[in-house]
């Protein structure tokens, strides 16, 4: 007959216990196994680099010789470089043309294309189409419609009269229209998000307002408008980064030109890394522009809390 249990006999239940937390233990290391190889390449890709980067911005280095720590004195130089104002104008008036265009305009061909009128599918999928053009296919495409001398918007401006235009070899006209082809190119997707956004509009709360006598600025100031605030915060902070990585756009048109009236803060980083051979100096920049990114990230953040404070305090 077997013997009282001693104080080193374990139950049925704490063996099941124990072979649990062995399985899992098992599944554990499984799977780490598979993600380790992803979680390697993302810090090869992410992390190291904006390290290596932040490092190299407190240092004079053109990425061939070797280079010398110099502290701030990069972060000195950009605060009384010319160019680098001039960039940082250009990126602003860029910035602040596109957002408020492609949010205003994106909302209102929302609300046109939310209706339910012949061929809206239709009419959905054309504007959506530019989107997924790449920049550089659009870049081509319009430095040979608007080139001066052969481009088909000149032909088309002779035929009606009006004397020809230089285009983007004017520094007056260059950075607006690369504001107007961006425009062409991002606008879709402001609508497509403004489109969904639309649905989840409480219709139980439109028709009481209907009822109240609303008419449709009441409906869209009051009722709309409000209900798609988050959204249009998403939209802002989105279009925003977008505006300001700029790049490739750039530099298949204008090369920054002409007169550096397209220079803009991503190309000039750009230009002083890979062309000018100042790395250092570029990656300075480049932390300027990643600061300047994140305070605007931060600002919107607090605005849509205080925002959504105020609309749960209106609606209790």
């Amino acid at each position: 007959m077997p013997g009282p249990p001693t104080p080193f006999t374990l139950s049925e239940h704490e063996l099941r216990q124990r072979a649990l937390r062995r399985a899992r233990r098992r599944e554990s290391r499984t799977a780490w196994a598979f993600v380790s190889p992803s979680i390697l390449v993302i810090l090869g890709l992410s992390v190291v680099p904006v390290i290596w980067s932040l490092l190299l911005s407190f240092r004079a280095d053109d990425l061939v010789t070797p280079g010398r720590w110099v502290g701030l004195d990069n972060y000195y130089a950009l605060s009384r470089d010319p160019n680098f104002g001039q960039a940082v104008r250009n990126t602003l008036t860029y910035t602040a043309l596109y957002v408020p265009l492609s949010i205003v305009l994106g909302l209102a061909l929302a609300l046109v294309l939310n209706r339910r009128i012949r061929l809206v599918g239709l009419y959905r999928t054309l504007i959506f189409v530019p989107f997924v053009v790449s920049a550089t296919a659009q870049g081509t495409l319009f430095a040979f419609i608007l080139d001066p001398q052969f481009g088909a918007a000149n032909s088309v401006l002779h035929a009606l009269g009006v004397s020809p235009q230089g285009f983007f070899t004017d520094p007056a006209q260059a950075l607006f229209l690369l504001v107007a082809i961006t425009l062409w190119s991002g606008l879709g997707f402001c609508v497509v998000v403004y489109l969904a956004a639309l649905q989840d509009v409480p219709r139980p709360l439109i028709e009481a307002a209907r009822l109240d006598g609303a008419g449709r600025w009441h409906l869209l100031r009051h009722v709309t408008l409000p209900t798609l605030t988050p959204v249009s915060v998403f939209l802002v902070l989105w279009q925003t980064i977008n505006a300001l990585q700029v790049f490739d756009l750039v530099y298949v048109t204008t090369k920054g030109g002409p007169l550096g009236a397209t220079t803009l803060i991503v190309y000039f980083i750009w230009e002083q890394a890979f062309k000018n051979f100042t790395a250092g100096y570029g990656a300075a920049a480049a932390y300027v522009l990643a600061v300047a990114l994140f305070v605007i990230a931060a600002g919107l953040r607090v605005a849509r809390g205080r925002e959504s404070r105020r609309l749960e305090g209106a609606t209790r």
